[in-house]
């Protein structure tokens, strides 16, 4: 059996901290902070596969690199784009924190995502899994830093609307 790491050690907790963080700033709509959350060489996918870790092999809905990230980003906040107008607010809930792997460089922590979104009258509810792999900074939790994040949605392999907004 494999040892079992509590969300109470520190270095979870700082884990679980950056992607509450992360959360938040997504929800705000403060694009442009959370892609600093990022690593210059961190990666953002929504695979269409949810059992694949094959990403850059696979189709997505979304694999964005730093590039990538920033056009998006530019699309979803500069001038007019479909993305962005009445664009819908959103409220997520980020839960059921397991860490995977843990040492004092990275972590790598599941957890699950409920994400409403609410866009003239109507809401739509988004589900996924989450996979964070985070660095940890040796100067502390302000350094942390998204390696890699997964967001593996329950209905993937079905048609999903378009989101203007991130998950």
């Amino acid at each position: 059996m494999t040892e079992t790491i509590p969300v109470t050690d520190l270095r979870v907790a700082r884990a679980v901290d950056l992607v509450n963080r992360e959360a938040e700033l997504l929800d705000r709509t403060e694009y442009h902070v959370w892609e600093k959350l990022f690593t210059e060489d961190g990666i953002y996918v929504i695979p269409i596969d949810r059992e694949t870790d094959d990403f850059a092999g696979s189709l997505n809905m979304v694999y964005d690199d730093a590039r990538m990230r920033q056009m998006r980003i530019a699309r979803m906040t500069e001038g007019y784009a479909l993305a962005a107008v009445d664009s819908a607010r959103t409220v997520r809930t980020v839960s059921r924190f397991v860490p995977e792997s843990v040492s004092d460089q990275e972590i790598v922590l599941r957890s699950a995502q409920i994400l409403v979104a609410y866009k003239r009258g109507n809401h739509d509810l988004w589900a996924a899994d989450l996979v964070h792999r985070i660095q940890l900074s040796p100067e502390g939790p302000e350094g942390d830093r998204i390696a890699l994040k997964v967001v593996r949605l329950v209905n993937s392999d079905e048609a999903v609307p378009a989101a203007g907004f991130l998950l």
